[in-house]
């Protein structure tokens, strides 16, 4: 069986290129020609690496979530406690309104909102991205558990899920245009509700 040429490009910076067109266009929104010209490849390179654009918005989704939770947990180790590590992601959202990259939106909940329950791959996508960002945030609240800024009687697992879907929310206000003094009025709420 021949496999063609070997590869001429970084696929990871191919990967990085699309990921960024998905994450501002949609799916739907992102043609052929798009990631053609955004990645630099031609039709037939496309495809020897990628077979197809819907693998490709897999590999792209993927990613996304891969580097937005390692980032949450190198925050994480970074901070001085558990709950300014909460505080932080949050705030973080917040101030970052009139930031192009925040004013795109979470890839996850766009892709979550574009496809609905139409495609089992996508929901699939969507629910081990979920786990991906809970995963760091159940670390976080057991961590403040332990330190004391968060009731030991709750349910990490419960309490991270809610955090999830907030900033996933939140990302979602921001991109669509909503104040920094309402963005700032959820954060509060969310944070107090955790007390």
């Amino acid at each position: 069986m021949s496999y063609g040429r070997p590869l001429s490009f970084n696929p990871d910076e191919a990967v990085h290129a699309a990921m960024q067109l998905f994450w501002a266009k949609g799916y739907a929104g992102t043609s052929l020609q798009d990631l053609l010209q955004a990645m630099g490849l031609s039709k037939s390179s496309f495809y020897q690496a990628f077979d197809s654009k819907q693998a490709l918005f897999a590999r792209c989704f993927d990613c996304y979530c891969r580097w937005r939770s390692a980032r949450m947990r190198a925050s994480l180790n970074q901070s001085s406690s558990a709950w300014e590590f909460i505080e932080n992601v949050f705030w973080a959202v917040a101030n970052g309104a009139e930031s192009e990259l925040e004013r795109r939106g979470c890839l996850l909940m766009n892709t979550a909102s574009e496809f609905g329950q139409r495609d089992r791959v996508v929901v699939e996508l969507v629910s081990s991205g979920m786990v991906c960002f809970e995963a760091v945030f159940i670390e976080a609240v057991q961590q403040a558990q332990t330190e004391g800024s968060i009731a030991c009687d709750r349910d990490p697992h419960a309490i991270a899920s809610f955090l999830v879907s907030s900033m996933s929310g939140l990302r979602t206000m921001v991109k669509a245009g909503m104040r920094h003094s309402q963005l700032s009025n959820i954060v509060k709420n969310i944070l107090y509700s955790l007390n």
